[in-house]
């Protein structure tokens, strides 16, 4: 599903259930020994799906273990991205000869809990979303997973913090490849701070899908340009959306 937001360079594996045969090594099962059955699932089956990507890119399985501020920790060479949600799990990677990071988030359709919105959206942002009450897309959700996947992209790339309210995001629409919503997303930085070239970053472009009940979000920043605009590369997308 997410792969129809990324550039060539990523690869992809995702899940739309648990993965009865998926395995953990013994230092990622010592991580969820004392959690839920579903966490222990979700854990097990995201991770699953990074070994695949792993082998996709030529690479031996080896376990995925959360670093700091809970960053995957990805062999030499590679980054990427994982998310889970209730019916979906997806692992994105590439070389970092490709990209110099990826961002993913996954959300279930479905209205945020109460008080959510108002903890994370600017002014402009809640507009946008309450001028789209009773639409099919729940545009909350959507904000909501938009602003994840830039913390997931900003937070490895700079090392530094950002909060919900730090960035400033929105949103075009078009038909995704089966007709539902999708489009793209520019997510404006309003603390910017350099970047690993030293120049500054201050702003992030996306793309976003809503299929089965699932809105997927995703950011890519090309190995070759993190600059003043930081975004996914030109006419490389595999769903020219937008």
């Amino acid at each position: 599903m997410i792969e129809a937001l990324l550039p060539e360079g990523a690869v992809v594996s995702d899940a739309f259930g648990p993965d009865g045969s998926a395995t953990l090594y013994p230092e990622e099962a010592a991580l969820v020994a004392r959690t839920t059955d579903l966490r222990r699932e979700e854990f097990t089956t995201v991770r699953a799906c990074a070994r695949r990507a792993l082998a996709a890119l030529g690479l031996p399985p080896s376990p995925v273990l959360p670093g700091v501020r809970n960053v995957p920790q990805w062999p030499d060479g590679v980054v990427g991205s994982m998310t889970h949600c209730a019916g979906y799990r997806a692992a994105v990677l590439a070389r970092d000869t490709d990209l110099a990071m990826v961002g993913i988030d996954a959300e279930p359709d479905l209205p945020l809990p109460e008080g959510v919105l108002e903890s994370i959206a600017q002014p402009r942002e809640l507009a946008w979303v309450r001028a789209g009450a009773g639409a099919r897309l729940c545009r909350d959700r959507l904000l909501f997973s938009a602003k994840e996947a830039v913390y997931k992209t900003w937070y490895p790339l700079l090392g530094t913090e950002l909060d919900f309210d730090d960035a400033d995001i929105s949103f075009r629409h078009e038909d995704g490849p089966s007709g539902g919503p999708a489009g793209t997303f520019t997510a404006r930085i309003l603390r910017p701070q350099p970047g690993p070239d030293g120049r500054m970053v201050n702003k992030f472009t996306g793309r976003w899908l809503s299929e089965r009940g699932i809105i997927v979000t995703a950011i890519t920043v090309p190995a070759y340009r993190v600059a003043t605009t930081v975004q996914s590369r030109p006419g490389t997308a595999r769903y020219q959306g937008g």
